[in-house]
């Protein structure tokens, strides 16, 4: 049903006229471990804050973005798009907290942003779900601090992963822990399942399809009581 022919992923920081929603925005999330302060309150540094529309300061302390424990060995951030509904995924654009200096090699949140997973799942357990994107390549130097990343496919879950330490030919790189520090992650696509199209106007040409390739609008999913094309 999921082909990684149909994955491929965009990186720039320039928007571009789009039709889908944001459907991440104000949904529940989680972290596995939050940052804790004794000078500033808990709200600071929360999950929440990485699917609340901010993203104008990207500062640790700005309370926009997510910030995690130090000396983790793995991080996890999600966001559950709805209780009850299967979302049409098209992309996902992750903002990276860079506490508002020059995004560089030079800026030490490069290493921690290094070498992330990017799954959508039905659950909260991303190995129920598909690997949409793994950094193997990046580097401090060329990581970009807004990465877009198209996955269409559907699901409930946008799990972002990262772990320490790990394989890799860069991973000399990598931050000595696992964070998870988002200032935002945007999940474009359809509010409607069934329903296909740059502004999530057409059904699926099948009665009897439950979810569709919000490109294309081949059938991905039956309805219940129905099998096969």
């Amino acid at each position: 049903m999921f082909s990684s022919a149909l994955m491929w992923f965009f990186l720039n920081t320039i928007g571009y006229t789009r039709g889908y929603e944001n459907i991440a925005l104000n949904k529940p999330t989680y972290l596995s471990h939050r940052y804790y302060s004794l000078t500033h309150a808990a709200a600071t540094f929360d999950s929440s804050n990485a699917a609340d529309g901010l993203k104008t300061d990207l500062s640790g302390f700005g309370g926009q973005c997510v910030t995690s424990a130090a000396g983790q060995k793995s991080a996890t951030w999600w966001v559950n798009l709805r209780l009850t509904t299967i979302y049409s995924i098209h992309d996902i654009r992750i903002y990276y907290k860079t506490d508002n200096a020059k995004w560089d090699s030079q800026n030490g949140y490069t290493a921690r942003f290094l070498g992330f997973y990017l799954y959508i799942s039905n659950t909260t357990d991303k190995l129920d779900g598909l690997l949409c994107f793994h950094d193997t390549k990046f580097n401090r130097s060329t990581i970009p601090a807004v990465v877009n990343i198209t996955c269409p496919v559907h699901g409930q879950y946008i799990i972002y992963y990262n772990e320490r330490p790990q394989e890799s030919p860069n991973a000399a790189q990598f931050s000595s822990g696992a964070h998870a520090e988002l200032c935002e992650v945007e999940v474009y696509g359809c509010n409607n399942i069934g329903y296909y199209g740059p502004t999530c106007l057409f059904p699926s040409p099948d009665t009897n399809c439950r979810y569709c390739h919000i490109e294309t609008g081949a059938c991905q999913g039956c309805k219940p009581g129905y099998q096969g094309q």
